[in-house]
């Protein structure tokens, strides 16, 4: 028994000391040098106990980036919506737990071990910049750029097209894509939004796999941002 316990804690200390090290260590460990810019670009963060999601004003170069989601109905232009908001995911969780009510096993159980990833994209009317759950990030022109090309480089093709999940989504508006990469707790929606932001020239920590984590190197490290 006390070799079961002494075995048990020494995981939970190496657990500890990998959440330390995942928001102290900086990634990249040095900043690319960037030149002077004024950072005109803001974004959104938006998280939850357990998922976080990009927010993204639409502007004619996020209409212009993102016009691919017009041909399979996404109201982009329609001028319903004032955020364009995009996430990353593991399929089973995401597709059907719309609500924490609808919480199945299934779902649960790949998200701890391997499933396929979907991308879901949404309209927000205004957002509350002062809430809790919103994170306000400037960006320079450039690493705003940045950032589009990769999120686009997360949607998974078929011959130049995305890919709609038809039949999914949770309201009128928001749609699921195949997305690239494969879902696994430990590496998933939330370290994707850190690599996003990574992309935008943010620093954030090395591993970050729930909100508050990445909430918490994007503190740390806020006078590292490149």
């Amino acid at each position: 028994m006390a070799r079961i316990l002494r075995s048990a804690a020494g995981c939970i200390a190496g657990l500890i000391m990998a959440v330390c090290l995942g928001v102290l260590v900086p990634r990249p460990l040095v900043s690319p040098s960037h030149e002077a810019a004024s950072r005109t670009r803001q974004i959104l963060v938006l998280s939850n106990p357990i998922h976080t999601d990009l927010a993204l004003p639409l502007d004619r170069t996020v209409r212009d980036a993102f016009a691919d989601l017009v041909a399979d109905g996404f109201p982009l232009d329609t001028g319903e919506g004032t955020y364009l908001v995009i996430g990353w995911g593991g399929r089973s969780f995401y597709l059907e737990t719309p609500e924490w009510s609808d919480l199945k096993p299934l779902p649960v159980l790949r998200s701890l071990t391997v499933d396929r990833a979907v991308m879901h994209v949404d309209l927000a009317a205004d957002i509350a910049l002062d809430h809790s759950q919103v994170r306000t990030l400037d960006l320079t022109d450039d690493g705003y750029r940045r950032l589009l090309a990769a999120i686009r480089g997360s949607f998974n093709r078929e011959e130049g097209r995305l890919m709609i999940i038809e039949g999914a989504g949770y309201g009128s508006v928001d749609r699921f894509y195949e997305a690239e990469g494969l879902f696994n707790a430990l590496i998933g929606c939330n370290t994707w939004t850190a690599a996003m932001l990574r992309e935008a020239g943010i620093t954030t920590g090395f591993w970050t796999p729930l909100p508050q984590l990445l909430e918490l190197s994007l503190d740390v490290h806020a006078g590292y941002s490149g």
